[in-house]
């Protein structure tokens, strides 16, 4: 079953893709629109050649057209702000796109291997959900470990410049007057005091 815009939807996705993660920035504002509308469109066109369809054959092809177009949104939205959250979504949403195609798929088997079939999709909607919360929580708990680390870099750096300026500032003890005030003065400019 192929939808007959579905090139044009791979492409829109394409340049989701290529406009926001290669640049691991977020789109600018006008682009986001203007992405989003290019995908409603490509939705109405693929929605379209569904109704030309009947059955469970017309059920596919909607699920199908439904399930791309939410995957290249989750993917804009990720792209236009990219977080944990938004990786997470677009992860979800593919599950979630997947498990529709497929349970519509499932529809066209009965008994027995119509409930493995489900099942099967409904386990693989599972495994697809619970990898994208473990990368979520990955990428939150690196992000909590990187800033902890950074943390303990600049206490380490501030506490080995105060070592080195007490250091310094004991060598200047063992002069006199106006090298004493100067050497003291040259220590804490270099120090940072």
């Amino acid at each position: 079953m192929n939808i007959p815009n579905s090139n044009a939807l791979a492409l829109v996705i394409g340049l989701v893709i290529s406009t926001g993660i290669m640049a691991e920035e977020s789109l600018p504002k006008n682009k986001y629109e203007s992405l989003g509308k290019q995908i409603d469109a490509v939705y109405d066109e693929d929605n379209a050649a569904c109704n030309a369809l009947i059955g469970n054959f017309k059920d596919i092809c909607e699920a199908t057209a439904k399930g791309k177009t939410n995957i290249a949104k989750a993917v804009l939205e990720h792209n236009y702000k990219p977080t944990a959250k938004t990786m997470y979504n677009m992860r979800v949403t593919k599950a979630d796109a997947d498990y529709s195609v497929a349970a519509q798929k499932c529809d066209d088997k009965a008994g027995n291997a119509e409930d493995v079939c489900v099942k099967e999709a409904k386990a693989a909607r599972i495994q697809q959900t619970a990898a994208a919360e473990a990368q979520m929580k990955t990428l939150k708990a690196d992000a909590v470990a990187i800033e902890k680390s950074n943390d303990a870099r600049k206490d380490a750096e501030t506490d080995m410049r105060d070592a080195n300026y007490a250091v310094a500032k004991q060598k200047c003890e063992a002069l006199v007057d106006n090298a004493k005030d100067l050497c003291i003065k040259d220590a804490k400019i270099h120090f940072g005091m």
